[in-house]
């Protein structure tokens, strides 16, 4: 990984990937990185979706729950129309759907509902103790230069997020990973966003999707790629709990209570530095062995 592929000028890339064009009558269109994998990921159309649901709901209600199903693989070389539907808006929610379409057939589709501000209880799980800092993990470059075979799309295409593990990647070769009951990364965004809460909703939804698959995996000691899987997301929800930074470090604890028949669920819960817990994420995915 280079400089270049990283830090502020890889976040205002993400800033711009997230500023959808409208079209009119509540529809939008995105477009994806001029370099990336074979499909969109799976967190830009999440995200995209999310904005495009977002534009159309009053600034004040902020988006407290996400529900979403990838319907089809997204061509990264083709733009992505978004289509927004208004559910209800209520005293106190609104509620979308926002569809994603290429050639005029649904990829992804997601239900949103945002909340005005309220007074009410509040208690959380504590934080996991005793993890280390991210200052005291090593960086995801730090980590591929040991495996520059297992880097592949990653080293190639701007990273606008900084991902360190506290254990070790799914990236690694077969046989190096422990298997391990809990996934513990570190992700900040990787450089300054404007002070938008939408924004950084969406750009935390995006990268929800970069590692959450990995308990999964984590829970064999397996591992991506030859000798191991290859994945795709099938569904995705998150909650947002409390006000949050998108650009400030949180510990994205995972872990994965079931897998079967091809298919493993996923859950993660998002800290803040001092503890705060911000957002928690769900997701499955199907997982076939390579060559399987």
């Amino acid at each position: 990984m280079t400089d270049l592929a990283s830090g502020q000028k890889a976040v205002d890339a993400l800033v711009r990937l997230l500023d959808l064009e409208p079209l009119g009558d509540d529809r939008f269109l995105g477009m994806s990185p001029p370099v990336g994998p074979q499909r969109v990921f799976g967190g830009q159309v999440a995200g995209q979706a999310l904005v495009a649901a977002g534009r159309t709901v009053d600034p004040a209600r902020f988006v407290h729950s996400l529900h979403g199903y990838f319907v089809r693989g997204g061509d990264p070389s083709v733009p992505i129309t978004y289509a927004v539907e208004n559910i209800r808006d209520g005293r106190s929610f609104s509620v979308r759907r926002s569809v994603a379409y290429q050639h005029d057939k649904v990829i992804f589709f997601m239900s949103a509902s945002f909340h005005v501000s309220e007074e009410g209880l509040d208690h959380q799980e504590a934080a996991p103790p005793d993890v280390p800092l991210p200052d005291e993990v090593p960086t995801m470059g730090e980590r591929l230069a040991k495996y520059p075979e297992r880097a592949g799309v990653w080293g190639m295409v701007q990273q606008p997020i900084d991902v360190r593990y506290v254990g070790e990647t799914g990236w690694v070769r077969p046989g190096d990973r422990p298997a391990e009951d809990r996934q513990r990364v570190w992700m900040r965004i990787d450089g300054k966003l404007p002070d938008d809460p939408l924004l950084h909703a969406c750009a935390l939804t995006f990268a929800s999707d970069l590692t959450l698959l990995d308990a999964v995996l984590s829970t064999h000691g397996a591992v991506w790629g030859p000798g191991g899987f290859v994945g795709a997301s099938l569904d995705h929800a998150m909650w947002f709990h409390r006000s949050f930074r998108a650009d400030e470090w949180f510990l994205y604890d995972s872990s994965s209570p079931s897998a079967f028949d091809a298919r493993g669920l996923a859950a993660g819960r998002m800290f803040t530095r001092d503890g705060r817990h911000i957002a928690t994420a769900v997701q499955e995915g199907l997982l076939r062995r390579v060559g399987g």
